[in-house]
């Protein structure tokens, strides 16, 4: 059975820690997120972003929506392709358990890296108010466009919040989107957008549908 190290009620509802023998979980809301005992398809969250640039500009900038349990921030620090990395989290209690909690084990080099930057924010509000731009946003807020952990995560992959995510882009710049599941009315979506180039990666798990990453392009 799974042990409880934090459970917190914030502006969003709840958001709980747990271990499971070596590996840690995060719930919100009574809905699993994710867990520290595989991060593959977080990492090609990272990888699919980068490869779809296709190596066009120096130090490129990224935006990881939700820092999650950190793989997808630890692996883009580690890459020195990458240049500015912004990490926007909305959950104090997440942000707490990689600054001093257990999970600073995976993210406390990335969190040290002179490059990142992270800020304590709502996703939706951030790409709605921000005035900054990236080369590659890789968005993991949910198990996927169908499957949100809160109801206001919904207008992010409705038009408004595409509208958004493209304002946010430079030209030629890369949208990645991480599912538990596959989409393809969110395909569709991100074409009636205007993105260019959709298509989706995916990452087979040992049951059930494989894990995927939506991808589309901003036009130059």
């Amino acid at each position: 059975m799974p042990v409880t190290l934090d459970r917190r009620e914030g502006p969003y509802g709840e958001v709980v820690l747990r271990q499971r023998e070596d590996h840690f979980e995060i719930i919100a809301n009574g809905t699993f997120l994710m867990d520290t005992s595989d991060g593959r398809s977080e990492r090609l969250l990272v990888d699919a972003a980068l490869r779809a640039l296709g190596g066009t500009r120096p130090s490129p900038a990224v935006l990881i929506g939700g820092l999650g349990v950190g793989f997808s921030l630890a692996h883009a620090a580690a890459d020195p392709a990458w240049g500015r990395i912004a990490v926007v989290e909305r959950e104090e209690a997440i942000i707490d358990w990689h600054r001093t909690g257990p999970l600073a084990a995976i993210s406390g080099t990335a969190l040290g890296d002179p490059r990142t930057v992270l800020v304590h924010d709502d996703l939706v509000t951030y790409l709605r108010t921000t005035p900054d731009t990236y080369d590659a946003l890789c968005l993991d807020i949910d198990n996927g466009p169908d499957w949100t952990v809160t109801q206001d995560n919904d207008s992010l992959y409705a038009p408004s919040g595409l509208a958004a995510c493209a304002a946010r882009l430079n030209a030629g710049g890369v949208l990645a989107v991480w599912s538990a599941r596959p989409s393809t009315d969110f395909e569709e979506s991100l074409r009636n957008a205007g993105f260019t180039g959709v298509r989706t990666e995916e990452v087979p798990v040992a049951r059930g549908v494989p894990d995927v990453v939506h991808l589309g392009v901003r036009p130059a």
